[in-house]
């Protein structure tokens, strides 16, 4: 039996970003994990945001896969304060819901593993989020069994 945990990756990735979704998934196949979206694994047939709950509270683990899907060659951060900084040298975005799904699955106490495409940055993926792949995988067994273990039977009180 394989433990669902909750992927958050977009859905429409270019070749280099469906490259590293794919490695990413055959390690969570290996461990025996099964991976669960939104839009890939999972259809939302009522709201996002509740489909998301839904799914996740069914999760004992979460991936972010904060992969670029805006590009601005330009731009100002923090416009019209006196903490205004121009960047011209490009800044890029992962999908917002992203953010979002991370959100939940920590509001549910789920064991988080974030991935980043170089220059993502900024929410849960500053520096000092992310965990290590083993130790992540470890957590969410703990959070399954934990969560799924019998409360009566045999030697049980």
């Amino acid at each position: 039996m394989k433990i669902p945990v909750f992927v958050s990756c977009p859905t429409e990735l270019n070749l280099d970003q469906e490259a590293s979704r794919r490695i990413i998934l055959e390690d969570l196949e290996f461990l025996r994990l099964e991976p669960r979206a939104l839009g890939r694994s999972d259809y939302p047939t009522d709201s996002p945001m509740r489909e998301i709950y839904v799914l996740a509270t069914h999760c004992s683990g979460g991936v972010i896969l904060g992969f670029e899907q805006f590009f601005a060659k330009e731009g100002v951060y923090k416009r019209g304060t006196t903490e205004a900084k121009t960047v011209a040298d490009g800044v890029i975005y992962p999908t917002p819901w992203n953010q979002l799904e991370a959100g939940i699955l920590f509001g549910l106490g789920l064991p988080l593993l974030v991935f980043r495409e170089s220059g993502i940055k900024g929410g849960i993926f500053d520096p000092g989020v992310t965990d290590v792949f083993l130790k992540w995988q470890s957590r969410v067994r703990e959070h399954y069994y934990r969560d799924n273990r019998p409360t009566t039977g045999p030697g049980m009180r």
